[in-house]
């Protein structure tokens, strides 16, 4: 285990495992690197794997964190320079969610620092429906059927005192980010040069499969693939199939 302390007050815990090539693997929001634990294995004994949970999110802090509209160039800052720490100038990155929406605006962020990015539950921007984004803001204590899942993992990782207060502050983070024009890193799709490989399942609710293919195709080496019949947590309703896809497009490129 390691830590990445940045002036910034940010505490990022990552691990870091294998040789090779470089793999920065990120978890979703709220998630942790062990929720990615069966796609790591598989990667280690080819690449070398940084495993990152992402701050405020896992072991890494401020926690309970409160989100604001600027969080996910923050956050790409912040892990830019754990990878400068690491003394890294490329790496594959790869993400599930939030995770994935960070490793598309690293790449975005830093061209020549990328080699390929691999991502699920991501579109580049947020379109998340009122009736979610209000759902979001009631968990953990009264949860919409779409949300009952995290709503439990959260309050049982976080404790739900905590959990509120991350899905509030995240809702409320997600409704500026709406309002301002719900982008991320959509607008910057053309300075994503390294190929890129995005993912979402047929029934995701964040990231339906038009935007995100359309995404796809504004990435000047973008390709799409839709996970039939998957919701949005693509690694655990096919986790197989997900980590098989993943090795491969790593290892192609």
């Amino acid at each position: 285990m390691a830590w990445y302390e940045p002036s910034d007050g940010n505490r990022v815990y990552y691990e870091d495992h294998g040789r090779g090539d470089a793999v920065v693997l990120m978890p979703g929001w709220g998630g942790s690197i062990i929720d990615l634990d069966r796609l790591r294995l598989e990667l280690v004994s080819g690449f070398r794997v940084i495993a990152v949970d992402i701050p405020g999110s896992g072991r890494s802090q401020p926690q309970p964190r409160r989100y604001t509209s600027t969080y996910y160039r923050d956050d790409a800052l912040v892990l830019l320079g754990l990878l400068d720490e690491l003394g890294l100038g490329v790496a594959h990155l790869v993400g599930f969610s939030d995770g994935g929406e960070l490793a598309l605006l690293m790449a975005a962020l830093r061209p020549a620092g990328a080699l390929s990015v691999a991502a699920w539950g991501a579109a580049g921007q947020v379109v998340a429906a009122p009736r979610l984004l209000q759902g979001l803001a009631r968990l953990p204590d009264d949860p919409i059927d779409e949300l009952k899942t995290l709503a439990a993992y959260l309050a049982e990782k976080y404790g739900v005192a905590e959990a509120r207060i991350m899905a509030r502050s995240w809702a409320e983070a997600m409704g500026a980010i709406i309002d301002a024009g719900g982008d991320i890193s959509r607008s910057q799709a053309a300075a994503i040069r390294c190929p890129a490989l995005l993912i979402t399942g047929t029934d995701d609710p964040f990231c339906p499969p038009d935007l995100v293919r359309e995404f796809a195709a504004a990435i000047p080496r973008g390709k799409f693939r839709e996970a039939l019949g998957a919701g949005h947590d693509v690694h655990l309703s096919q986790r197989a199939w997900l980590v098989s896809t993943v090795v491969a497009w790593l290892t192609d490129h």
